[in-house]
């Protein structure tokens, strides 16, 4: 009897252990079941901007048969556009001035090849102009080639509109975009009896800046800078536990 005694106590004590270990075990491996089991959401958002700042550039460009005579014309009708743009509310330190490219133009031959033979001179001068009434600029962009009627060969370039908050509203954005991705998540773990868990990782996709209603979108993001009204989007994808 004595030696069934001292065997009962250790199979109890194993026994105990088993039944405890299992229980570790079973818990253990529940949680880590939980753990696994994820939501995969993408959230978006997406806002209206006015561009603040607007750009336009353009050159005078004139030709002539010899070079003194090309410079002598471009400074003829320079005075002519800074009139212009004074008259428009541009003062004349106001207008930057690049430097002034000349070239040379040579003859072709009927073959449509170039020939040594110079049979004129190019000269060009670049400028530009910013306001923050940017709907001045737009007018500019569309009147000052009328400019050609007073003598004056000015090639305009397609204006460039700005927004110069951007650094703050690409955050704003990207947190919208989250707070969407989490309601998003929210309403699918409701809809099977689970509960939300918290966010394992996220990752923000590139901003798209479009022209407003355009539905352009690209894997490096878009910097419209052709419209005045833009909209602003952006995208999270966002995981979350459920348990």
């Amino acid at each position: 009897m004595e030696k069934k005694s001292d065997l009962l106590v250790p199979a109890i004590v194993i026994g105990v252990s088993f039944v405890i270990g299992v229980f570790i075990f079973t818990n253990v491996w529940k949680s880590n079941q939980s753990a696994n089991q994820t939501i995969n959401v993408t959230g978006s958002a997406k806002k209206e901007i006015i561009s603040d700042l607007g750009f336009l550039r353009g050159s005078i460009s004139v030709q002539s048969s010899t070079s003194d005579r090309a410079y002598s014309e471009l400074n003829r009708q320079k005075p002519i556009l800074i009139s212009y743009l004074e008259q428009k509310g541009f003062p004349k330190d106001k207008i930057e001035f690049f430097t002034i490219n000349n070239y040379p133009v040579y003859e072709m031959s009927e073959q449509g090849y170039q020939t040594g033979r110079i049979i004129g001179y190019v000269y060009s001068q670049r400028i530009e102009i910013q306001s923050t009434d940017v709907n001045k600029i737009k007018e500019i962009s569309l009147d000052i080639t009328s400019l050609i009627e007073k003598g004056v060969s000015f090639n305009v370039e397609q204006p460039e509109y700005h927004y110069t908050k951007l650094a703050e509203l690409k955050i704003e954005i990207q947190a919208e975009a989250a707070k969407d991705a989490m309601i998003r998540a929210q309403k699918i773990a409701e809809a099977t009896n689970r509960t939300l868990g918290p966010m394992r990782n996220a990752r923000m996709g590139v901003l798209q800046i479009t022209p407003k209603f355009s539905n352009a979108i690209s894997d490096y993001g878009i910097n419209d800078l052709s419209s005045i009204e833009k909209e602003i989007s952006g995208v999270v994808n966002a995981s979350f536990e459920i348990e």
